[in-house]
């Protein structure tokens, strides 16, 4: 991994644990549209996909449009009161960038959401380039959100690593044609992960730092 000059995180599951802030904002809409609340294993398994896809299959009937409203108004403050950085993710990425990679976002959190949390958490200054699937045709598993951050950046593939959470993650690394690496904080299962085969699996994202500076 030694010269890797671009690192590409995923946020949900991978840098920032905010299923508490989604499985409340959730669970509020399920409240004032009358319906069933969903415990939060289930909620976790849904997420990564965006908030639209979290919350159609258990509105059908209802109308999207205003529970992606009712979800995104209560959703800003939640993310205020419950989002935290995964232990060490601070600090790899101070290290990260003070050895001088740069540094990128591809969430298909809705941008404006996304911002909210790099901002509130204090880490949106260790970031070159932002980009969320709501500013694309399609979010992940299509590879177009890591094109689009490579190309911006001008930093070769091979000397990309992308760091995601999901089954979703491992795929957009390998359509795009870059090593991934998998943390097992997120929403998939290791099962499932290891199905897919990424580049390499790890348990906690610190040790993303010794992957990207090994020889």
């Amino acid at each position: 991994m030694k010269n890797k000059k671009l690192i590409i995180f995923d946020l949900d599951g991978t840098l920032v644990d905010a299923y508490a802030a989604i499985e409340s904002s959730f669970n509020h809409v399920m409240r004032r549209l009358g319906l069933k609340p969903r415990r939060a294993s289930v909620i976790r398994r849904a997420v990564g996909w965006g908030d639209a896809k979290l919350l159609e299959p258990y509105v059908r009937g209802h109308n999207l449009k205003r529970a992606l409203s009712i979800y995104r108004k209560h959703h800003e403050h939640s993310l205020l009161k419950r989002a935290r950085l995964y232990p060490a993710a601070r600090q790899l990425l101070r290290k990260l960038k003070a050895r001088g990679y740069k540094l990128a976002v591809a969430s298909n959190r809705p941008t404006r959401f996304s911002l909210i949390l790099l901002r509130h958490l204090r880490i949106m200054g260790f970031f070159d380039y932002v980009l969320c699937a709501d500013k694309l045709k399609a979010g992940k598993p299509n590879p177009e959100i890591l094109n689009k951050i490579i190309l911006k950046s001008g930093v070769k593939k091979p000397r990309v690593l992308y760091a995601g959470d999901m089954v979703i993650d491992a795929q957009a690394g390998r359509r795009a044609g870059v090593k991934t690496v998998i943390v097992t904080t997120g929403s998939s299962k290791l099962a499932e992960i290891k199905r897919e085969r990424p580049f390499k699996i790890i348990p906690r994202i610190s040790r993303l730092y010794d992957l990207a500076i090994a020889p």
